[in-house]
């Protein structure tokens, strides 16, 4: 049944990228590499990122809100005058390996070259041939929203001489063909660490902390823009310690398991990436990620207003305990395991109140595999009741985390 379910759902994903490949393939293209850049682009998420309009596959126009203005993705579809269609291949792969525009200017790190540099020639080739074979879309590219000086695109030669590295994935010899394969997917084609590891105050992720969670800024339900928490992709306890091998790939697969459901960022990455990526694939991502040795947060303070986890535990029996039990240990059909649950302890705790304040949005396309959405409660409870329920959620059945503010709740809002 698992794989009839794979199979069909591979069948509509792939008919419906079929359909944006209309337009004029390059002669030097062969069928193979187009399909194999079509893949790539897949597990490169470049949908979720280049398309503002379902209606203009990757003609651009998503909005980033970042701590130095607003910077629009641009259209990437072989539109001459408006995409890039004009661009050569050495072009595209500037663009990819140094963080180029085909005109010579730095592009910002919003775009992820600093992942994709790590990409093989081969892989980049066959993303340029299946770009160029899509239907061309005429967009003219927002114009950037950046404060100055960060409006100056030649400083960006600066930040890279500071914190772009350029180094091609070592080989080791002593792990297998699937972990170095899951490494490749996860850090460059999958760019994981780009939302899930921290930054410095100039947005560079900080190499000794990779993927131990990262906050940033995006939509949440209505188009507002809210800080986010990516959780810990280790093996630690606040991370994926406890999930095994076959519900970490099961999330990636279908949106789901007993610890997590999809929602916020995470739909678009499931959606157009992770649930149409091959079985071998997404066991590589698996085998690599959990062989990260544990690197936990800073240990958090457990929360000791007792007045306020009295009122969360009240809190918590009306609106909660039905879909999550009052154990905590959540349900297949209802929602997941709170214990545990990497969202509950993260060291930022907005993720959490966001999905206590908007629900659990379901993807817009439907996963075969689904769990009862989660209502928002965004009008039914007020900031203190919402904190009070994060906190209490946050230090019960062994789970340890700091106290969730009326503050931290408002900054949601």
């Amino acid at each position: 049944m698992k794989q009839i379910i794979r199979q069909s759902l591979q069948r509509v994903s792939m008919s419906a990228l079929l359909c944006v490949a209309t337009g004029p393939v390059l002669a030097d293209s062969s069928a193979d590499q187009i399909a194999a850049g079509q893949y790539i682009a897949i597990a490169a998420n470049c949908a979720s990122c280049h398309t503002a309009d379902a209606r203009a596959p990757f003609a651009g126009g998503v909005a980033f809100e970042t701590a130095f203005g607003t910077i629009y993705s641009p259209n990437i579809t072989p539109d001459p005058k408006t995409g890039i269609g004009s661009w050569s291949a050495t072009q595209f792969r500037d663009a990819l390996k140094q963080g180029l525009r085909a005109d010579g200017e730095h592009l910002y790190p919003v775009f992820p070259y600093t992942s994709y540099s790590q990409m093989s020639d081969t892989d980049i080739d066959a993303l340029y041939a299946y770009l160029m074979s899509i239907q061309p879309v005429s967009a003219t590219n927002s114009e950037n929203h950046l404060a100055f000086p960060f409006n100056q695109r030649w400083l960006m030669a600066l930040w890279k001489l500071m914190f772009f590295k350029t180094d091609p994935l070592a080989a080791p010899e002593d792990q297998s063909e699937a972990w170095q394969r899951g490494r490749y997917l996860v850090t460059a084609l999958g760019h994981c660490g780009e939302c899930h590891s921290p930054r410095n105050a100039l947005g560079a992720t900080l190499a000794d902390h990779a993927l131990t969670g990262g906050s940033y800024l995006d939509q949440i339900p209505g188009g507002q823009t809210r800080p986010w928490f990516a959780v810990n992709l280790t093996s630690a306890d606040d991370g994926l310690g406890q999930w095994s091998n076959e519900e970490l790939q099961q999330y990636l697969q279908y949106g789901l398991n007993r610890y997590a459901t999809s929602f916020g960022p995470m739909n678009k990455v499931i959606m157009n990436s992770t649930s149409q990526l091959s079985e071998p694939d997404l066991t590589a991502m698996v085998t690599y990620l959990k062989s990260l040795p544990a690197k936990p947060a800073d240990k958090q303070p457990p929360a000791t207003n007792q007045v306020s986890l009295a009122r969360g535990r009240s809190l918590y029996a009306v609106h909660c305990a039905t879909c999550h039990l009052p154990t905590g240990k959540g349900d297949p059909d209802t929602g997941p395991a709170l214990i545990d649950n990497p969202v509950v302890l993260g060291a930022d705790p907005s993720s959490l109140i966001n999905v206590i304040l908007y629900g659990a949005e379901i993807p817009s396309t439907a996963l075969p595999i689904q769990r009862t959405p989660m209502d928002p409660y965004e009008h039914k409870l007020d900031d203190e009741q919402v904190a009070d329920i994060a906190t209490y959620i946050r230090n019960t059945w062994g789970n340890t985390g700091k106290q969730v503010s009326v503050d931290d709740v408002l900054k949601q809002r």
